[in-house]
């Protein structure tokens, strides 16, 4: 699929794309819910290996990508690795926030380049020292977006800060949801 995507040039009207669905959820709060999913599978690599996996975005057999373990921790690092996965999962979705608001707004977008860097402690993943911590202890997120015209002072900043208040991902990361684990 992914051999198959091209660039699109044609003109995208996110107002109207979005008419139609704000209309529905306006009538309908529950047909705005839905859930977005991703599983690991044991395809490509035997499950004893614990250097690799393989992560399935979406719906079964659509976007598969073979992930490798972090060399900080003893894999390879020749493969994406989940910090990266997070670190992408940040960056796309304040990225392709940033088009859409940018698109409602008419700013004509020249580039835009979103990067994230997270950083972790690999002790607290080791289990080495009980008082650092697991999780990433800082994520920076830097945007460079230019435009097609001049804007006035202020207008990327509030594009960015609409972005931002509007991204899934960093709005879940600052208030984080419950998180149930089952084992099946």
């Amino acid at each position: 699929m992914l051999d198959t995507l091209k660039p699109h040039s044609e003109t995208v009207d996110m107002k109207a794309r979005q008419a139609p669905l704000r209309e529905c959820y306006l009538q309908n709060p529950p047909e705005a819910q839905i859930s977005d999913h991703a599983a690991t599978r044991c395809d490509r690599f035997e499950p004893g290996q614990p250097l690799y996996t393989e992560v399935e975005f979406g719906d079964p057999d659509r976007t598969r990508l073979p992930i490798s373990l972090h060399q900080g921790v003893g894999g390879q690092s020749d493969l994406p690795v989940p910090g990266e996965l997070f670190s992408a999962a940040i960056a796309s979705c304040l990225d392709s926030t940033i088009r859409v608001i940018a698109n409602m707004f008419g700013l004509q977008i020249k580039s835009l380049e979103v990067h994230v860097e997270a950083e972790v402690d690999l002790r607290g993943t080791l289990r080495m020292d009980p008082t650092v911590p697991v999780p990433f202890q800082n994520v920076k997120v830097s945007v460079d977006l230019v435009p097609v015209h001049d804007v006035p002072e202020g207008y990327l900043d509030a594009i960015v800060a609409a972005a931002e208040q509007s991204c899934v991902v960093l709005q879940t990361l600052r208030t984080p949801p419950a998180i149930e684990i089952t084992r099946i």
